[in-house]
């Protein structure tokens, strides 16, 4: 017979399936620990979040509203509660002072948690809006640049979006009046150097919310550099 009062609850899901919720409560204050298949595997989570509240000897150290995490004995970096499940279960490394955890097998950097690309660039595509960079609660981060080879600019007191890439220096692909422009720009520019055999790996941008129809229609009008039109490779 399964236990009461273990933080585990059945729910069903709208296909009529069966699955269990994990939940625990701490200073009045209610924390999810996720949605699992079985009840065994719920229950082993409320268990482990236990053990982390209680065990005060462990680099977690909980406040009444975030949570503590050293990553040494002298530096300490603070997270909001709803994400104590998640970094008790993965260990922070730091490597060229950017911030990993393991996760299946890769090292996947904490601000992808932020939405913030891989390397983005402290006051350039985010920042910690109290200045303080061992603050990692949401309220903190301010995402500045979403997109890849993206950011803000001001032209006669107006915010533009200037589109940029890398090829053996930076080349100015164009100057828009919105971010999914500059984004879409940045795509196009991809596509034109790879036309003219350029190989390199460079990410796209993903629009989330744009229609297929939308997407193709901004980009046919975009303006693009002649200097990434008329590029050539070198001899």
């Amino acid at each position: 017979m399964k236990p009461t009062n273990t933080g585990v609850y059945q729910a069903t899901r709208k296909d009529n399936s069966i699955y269990y919720r994990s939940s625990i409560t701490y200073k009045q204050k209610h924390i999810s620990l996720g949605s699992y298949d079985t009840w065994e595997d719920a229950h082993r989570a409320y268990t482990e979040a236990s053990l982390i509240l209680r065990d005060h000897n462990r680099c977690i150290y909980m406040r009444s509203k975030y949570f503590l995490y050293y990553l040494s004995p002298t530096k300490e970096l603070k997270f909001d509660i709803e994400d104590l499940f998640y970094y008790s279960s993965h260990k922070i490394m730091q490597r060229n002072g950017h911030l990993f955890v393991a996760d299946y097998g890769m090292q996947v950097n904490i601000l992808n948690r932020y939405h913030i690309k891989n390397y983005g660039v402290k006051n350039k595509d985010y920042r910690f809006i109290n200045g303080d960079d061992t603050d990692f609660r949401y309220e903190n981060i301010e995402i500045l640049n979403t997109y890849h080879g993206v950011s803000h600019v001001t032209v006669n007191g107006t915010t533009k979006y200037k589109a940029r890439i890398h090829i053996r220096g930076n080349y100015v692909i164009g100057t828009y009046d919105t971010e999914i422009e500059a984004a879409i720009a940045y795509n196009k520019a991809i596509d034109i150097l790879s036309s003219k055999g350029l190989k390199k790996n460079y990410s796209q941008n993903y629009i989330e919310g744009l229609l297929p129809s939308k997407y193709a229609d901004i980009y046919s009008e975009l303006p693009i550099s002649t200097k990434i039109k008329n590029y050539t490779l070198p001899d």
